[in-house]
């Protein structure tokens, strides 16, 4: 490491004689210009902010931070059934494939096929609505408007009275592209 020299006679008689000539970047009023100049006050060091966090050192372990809780929607049917369903344990009694089709198509279709399976007295149905496809755009939007639209149908009147529950299919049964829907008994 290279040792800090010091300063000869002739350099620190010319640094303090531009010290003498500065001023505060944000001095309350400009010097009268006949008027010499005086040194700025030296403003006091600010208060130290307390450190938002604790001290790191080398070789220590950071304190572990709780996991961030993901709200889990409700769970509205048997425990063990939902994981058997989640697990792609249960097959589907029956399945509709909404690939293709409008959204005005697909509602009314996803109507027809709920209320008939709900009557035929079907437990667990898989509704197909793909994955949308991948459009590489600056802005994020939505992939696929049947794969985000069809859950809000079923939230909503009159298939909100024939749904108990809905989840995300098991990847046999189509993954992200696909919805189990557990109906209510009648």
């Amino acid at each position: 490491m290279a040792r800090r020299r010091t300063l000869r006679p002739e350099e620190a008689d010319l640094w303090q004689a531009v010290a003498r000539t500065t001023r505060a970047m944000h001095s309350p009023a400009p010097p009268s210009p006949h008027l010499p100049l005086e040194p700025a006050p030296v403003a006091p060091p600010a208060p130290k902010a307390e450190p938002r966090l604790t001290p790191f050192r080398l070789g220590e372990r950071p304190l572990p931070q709780p996991p961030a809780a993901k709200p889990q929607p409700a769970l509205r049917m048997d425990a063990r059934t939902h994981d058997r369903m989640l697990r792609g344990k249960l097959a589907p009694d029956s399945r509709i494939d909404l690939h293709g089709m409008t959204l005005a198509q697909a509602h009314g279709e996803l109507i027809h096929f709920i209320l008939n399976a709900q009557s035929s007295g079907h437990r667990l149905v898989l509704v197909i609505t793909g994955k949308g496809r991948i459009v590489h755009d600056p802005l994020p939007r939505p992939m696929g408007a049947l794969r985000h639209q069809v859950p809000h149908w079923l939230r909503l009147s009159p298939l909100a009275q024939a749904v108990q529950q809905v989840e995300q299919a098991n990847l046999k049964h189509g993954g992200a592209g696909a919805l189990y829907v557990y109906l209510r008994r009648r």
